[in-house]
């Protein structure tokens, strides 16, 4: 079992940044691709970026593509994602996930097998 913990939402006005943050306890967490989802009031969740276990790899919904940037620190079993110039729209509850079988270029739910709770992110205009 993996558990994640998020942390590092907030509320912002448009054009702030923030960076929210993963922390991964329990099996072993250097090989598993880690994501971030975001899931807004009325809405599906979504895919927002994803990056394998040594930071090779990085995908990006179109959405947040030269905004946001995701990272980890395999050391402090933490990946980190670096939200700037958010926009109203970007208001959701932000989800880290963990793929154990480390795909290259996870962007579905399937594809995770461990979640976190979550953490509000909340962009005023």
């Amino acid at each position: 079992q993996v558990q994640l913990v998020e942390s590092g939402g907030g509320l912002v006005q448009a054009g702030d940044s923030l960076r929210l943050s993963c922390v991964a306890s329990g099996r072993t967490f250097n090989w598993y691709t880690m994501g971030w989802f975001r899931q807004a009031p009325g809405k599906e969740r979504e895919f927002v970026a994803s990056i394998t276990w040594r930071g090779g790899s990085t995908y990006y919904a179109d959405s947040v593509k030269g905004r946001f940037t995701i990272s980890r620190d395999n050391a402090k079993n933490t990946v980190y994602l670096q939200m700037n110039s958010l926009k109203p729209e970007d208001t959701a509850v932000y989800y880290c996930a963990a793929d154990y079988f480390g795909r290259a270029a996870a962007t579905k739910m399937g594809e995770y097998d461990y979640w976190g709770q979550g953490t509000q992110v909340t962009v005023s205009s």
